[in-house]
């Protein structure tokens, strides 16, 4: 793991999956995605998936504590995907997703991305989710890399 330094005490550190908490935050976001579109409509990372050499994956922390998690995966050069944003439930509406999407925006333009989009889902669950991305400048687009069509999605981008 490599860390970075936070305000109020939040630290950033890139994740290697391996610990018992960043393991159970993750089986709650695969519960919370199944549990909210159909198993055909989630697309998601699993363990392998957010392991794999195309993406890098963080958990934020405030002291010892697990408040969260986000990757960037990326599908060329210039563009880059969100992954697996997730906010512990101790520590919802205290700004930790924001926190985690300016480390990632910041590290996709530091790689030279010219652009980040990201797959979401369209029900009422993923209304916090959406309002925080077009908070960051995302706007709805059509489905982008090998994504297609679904009612059960959402696709936004923004250039950085």
């Amino acid at each position: 793991m490599t860390a970075g330094a936070g305000e109020r005490g939040w630290r950033i550190v890139e994740d290697d999956l391996s610990g018992a908490a960043i393991r159970a935050l993750l089986e709650q976001h695969f519960a919370g995605m199944l549990a909210n579109s159909p198993a055909g409509s989630c697309h998601f990372l699993d363990f392998e998936g957010l392991n794999a050499p195309d993406v890098t994956f963080w958990s934020i922390h405030e002291g010892d504590r697990l408040a969260g998690c986000g990757a960037l995966k990326m599908l060329d050069p210039a563009h880059g995907e969100i992954k697996s944003m997730r906010t512990a439930d101790a520590f919802l509406r205290r700004g930790v997703a924001a926190k985690m999407l300016e480390h990632i925006v910041a590290e996709a333009r530091r790689r030279g991305v010219a652009r980040l989009s990201l797959e979401t889902g369209s029900g009422a669950a993923f209304e916090p989710a959406i309002a925080l991305y077009r908070r960051y400048g995302f706007a709805d687009c059509p489905p982008f890399a090998c994504y297609k069509f679904d009612p059960f999605s959402r696709f936004m981008t923004r250039e950085i």
